[in-house]
């Protein structure tokens, strides 16, 4: 059973249709006891990280997180959901993110047009149980103005202006910068693949 954070999310509904579509069971929770109890954890996130964060905190979810990761039971960031695992961002001077990774988000610099929107290539660095047999030259779907540099956590990288983390794991830890649940077959592929941690 995939436990999924429920704070509001703007792409709840997609990643439920994508565990749909892949037969994965799964309850929407919002509870610190239901965190606790949790088997596989998903933070979904599309938007803003500080209104992001701050839900977390208002709804007195960010130490039963911390307290899952700890655990060792497997987590999944997803977007905004993986900006989080970061120390912070500059979208949100003074938001403290989870601190799981540490770094700072930053928005794409002037040459950029942003959003970072539409598909774009990744480059997988090492083995990642996230991203096993997803192929060499795996294209999904982004949507964010801003970017986790790339750090030893980072299972793999894009290029958009910048080089930065597409995808970070450590240890029962993942998160990924794209969508997958608008990356088609593919995307369907890294759901699956956590969903059978």
């Amino acid at each position: 059973m995939i436990s999924i954070i429920d704070y509001g999310a703007g792409n709840l509904r997609s990643v439920q249709n994508t565990l749909c579509e892949i037969g994965a069971q799964y309850q929407l929770i919002d509870s610190a006891a239901e965190i606790k109890a949790a088997q596989k954890l998903i933070l979904p996130g599309v938007g803003h990280f500080g209104q992001m964060m701050r839900a977390v905190d208002a709804m007195r979810l960010r130490e039963p997180i911390l307290e899952y990761v700890r655990s060792g039971r497997p987590f999944f960031g997803i977007c905004v959901g993986m900006q989080g695992l970061f120390n912070g961002s500059e979208e949100a001077e003074g938001v403290a993110g989870l601190g799981i990774i540490p770094g700072r988000l930053r928005r794409f610099g002037a040459e950029a047009r942003v959003p970072h929107m539409g598909w774009n290539e990744i480059r997988p660095l090492a083995a990642s149980r996230l991203l096993a047999n997803i192929g060499t030259r795996p294209f999904v779907y982004f949507a964010n103005s801003y970017y986790a540099p790339e750090v030893p956590e980072s299972a793999a990288t894009c290029e958009y202006s910048t080089v930065f983390s597409a995808a970070v794991e450590y240890e029962n830890v993942f998160g990924v910068q794209f969508h997958p649940e608008k990356s088609g077959p593919l995307g369907l592929k890294i759901m699956d693949n956590f969903a059978k941690l």
